[in-house]
């Protein structure tokens, strides 16, 4: 079997060598018998030149697919160049520790894998023959510039003044906008020929329509530099020569107005006036004694007023406009009735609590109402009789300064409430005291609860 497993092998192998001869007759490298170029690779958008910091792969070396060949240090990093085919470095140009190499600058020559060192020749750098295309391109603008020497003199002048200018402005080493490429060939010229004739006016060096239009002599040659200055100016923000704008002072006022009454003076405050009921308090002290009797509790008469205030204040008639209607209105004129709700706000918008605080003052005491004198005893008792037992003594009777009085401004009678409001609200003034006077005077019961 092991022998089996050898001759499949070996028939195998035989196979590969004889298709891989044709398909070596597609190589470039075999049937030019020139070797080929590396340049220095681009690793980055903005690289324009690197160093190489060693050759991992000698002269004569063959490498495979992703083998390191170089490193190569920028100003920012150091990279590793892999081969991207197989192949023989056959021979290197740029040694290890070249310093500013040019990106696209020939560095090595590599061969394929397949190929006979011995029979390959060195090609050719690339880079002379760029520069020699570009000379030729710099040559080639001569007829057109001697065609265009006898032009009309405005043409002539403008293109002369552009040329002129062209020394003070770099040149021109930007791709062209699609635009500017558009208006060249629009015109009949040739972009490699007379661009580097163009004075560019663009930001970084680039060539604008204006630009080409003043090499034309179809605007002025100065439109351009002028607008480039006026950019170039309006760009900078000038702060040197800020000056603050005064108040303008206010007018004088005229005659006619200073005649006239100012119209924001304050308004005159409202008119007031008073409201008085009279009111018995009989049935108040009544009470109190009850009270005071039966609880062993005394409650003084302004406990009995107070209340019976808060009780008046409750509900008394609007006197100005309805104020607007608030959150839980609102939420009620949504949730209920319609006739519930509006009868609800209806009868809200027509009354309000009051704030009234009423002044009592009572009626002065008459004579009938004094109290009563002492009558004065008949005989005078001597000590000594008291002491002897023969007169048995007696109390003396309580003077009247010492029953308990009602306070001078109460009285038992009628006493009268006052309560100074607005003009306006007199009637509503009125109202609060005629109930102020219910309550006190049939209901002062109510106030104990």
């Amino acid at each position: 079997m092991a022998s089996f497993a050898a001759a499949g092998r070996l028939s195998l192998r035989l196979a590969g060598r004889r298709w891989a001869q044709p398909s070596r007759g597609f190589n470039a490298a075999a049937r030019l018998a020139v070797a080929q170029n590396m340049t220095m690779p681009a690793l980055s958008p903005t690289m324009t030149e690197g160093s190489i910091a060693a050759w991992r792969v000698k002269e004569g070396d063959k490498y495979s697919v992703g083998d390191v060949l170089l490193e190569i240090e920028t100003d920012k990093a150091t990279m590793d160049v892999e081969a991207q085919d197989d192949g023989i470095l056959f021979k290197i140009v740029q040694p290890d520790g070249s310093k500013g190499v040019q990106v696209g600058t020939r560095i090595a020559v590599l061969a394929e894998a397949d190929d006979d060192i011995a029979m390959l020749k060195m090609p050719a750098d690339e880079a002379p023959a760029k520069s020699q295309n570009q000379s030729a391109s710099s040559e080639a603008p001569a007829p057109a510039r001697q065609a265009e020497a006898a032009a009309p003199a405005p043409k002539a002048e403008s293109t002369s003044s552009a040329s002129a200018k062209k020394g003070a402005a770099a040149p021109q080493n930007r791709p062209l906008y699609p635009s500017v490429a558009y208006l060249i060939k629009q015109n009949g010229l040739d972009p490699a020929a007379v661009v580097g004739d163009m004075t560019p006016t663009g930001p970084g060096g680039r060539l604008l329509k204006g630009d080409v239009l003043a090499y034309l002599g179809k605007v002025a040659a100065d439109v351009p530099s002028a607008l480039e200055s006026r950019f170039e100016h309006l760009s900078h923000l000038d702060l040197s020569n800020i000056k603050i704008k005064e108040t303008p002072k206010p007018a004088a006022p005229a005659a006619s107005d200073a005649a006239a009454p100012a119209k924001d003076a304050a308004p005159a405050p409202p008119r007031t006036t008073s409201v008085s009921l009279p009111v018995s308090l009989a049935a108040v002290l009544d009470a109190q004694d009850k009270i005071q009797s039966s609880l062993g509790v005394f409650m003084p008469v302004s406990t009995f007023v107070s209340r019976a205030t808060e009780v008046a204040n409750d509900e008394l008639p609007r006197t100005g406009p309805a104020p607007a209607p608030s959150a839980s209105q609102l939420f009620d004129a949504l949730v209920s009735p319609r006739s519930s709700a509006a009868q609800r706000q209806s009868a809200a918008s027509k009354v309000s609590r009051g704030h009234y605080r009423p002044q009592i003052s009572a009626l002065p005491t008459t004579a009938s109402s004094a109290a009563p004198k002492t009558k004065k005893r008949a005989g005078a008792v001597d000590v000594l009789d008291i002491l002897s037992g023969k007169v048995k003594a007696t109390t003396p009777a309580r003077p009247a300064s010492s029953v308990q009085r009602q306070p001078a401004a109460v009285s038992t009678g009628i006493n009268f409430f006052t309560v100074s409001v607005p003009q306006a609200e007199k009637k509503r003034a009125q109202v609060f005291l005629e109930r102020l006077k219910v309550v006190l005077e049939n209901e002062p019961g109510r106030l104990v609860l």
